[in-house]
């Protein structure tokens, strides 16, 4: 069975950094592309980060440019999401994404950008 499972969300004051993590099993990793989605109480869920089977490419919404790096470890079959400087307006719940056939989400990991 496909499964998807984040962690490493938490309660982080302005300008600090978290870790996110997604493990993955129940299918050939390294296969396919990953993402990172997050939605924010009363908005759209919206993608954040992408990136390539193998880890070469990868893209960014244009609000977390060059403060979130998204990252694979095929051999753990892990997908990370790096980010630092955090601003209030990050605060989401933070979902990874498999498109394996079909749709697959995480249950996602909350992020609290607060003071």
């Amino acid at each position: 069975q496909v499964q998807l499972v984040e962690a490493g969300g938490g309660l982080v004051q302005p300008g600090g950094s978290l870790r996110l993590s997604c493990a993955a099993s129940g299918f050939p990793f390294s296969t396919y592309p990953m993402k990172w989605y997050r939605q924010a109480p009363g908005k759209e869920r919206e993608l954040v980060a992408s990136i390539s089977r193998g880890g070469a490419w990868t893209n960014y919404a244009d609000s977390v440019k060059g403060r979130f790096t998204i990252s694979r470890d095929n051999e753990k079959n892990t997908v990370y999401l790096q980010m630092n400087r955090l601003k209030p307006e990050d605060t989401a719940v933070y979902y990874c994404y498999a498109e394996v056939g079909y749709v697959y989400w995480g249950q996602g990991t909350q992020v609290t950008v607060s003071s």
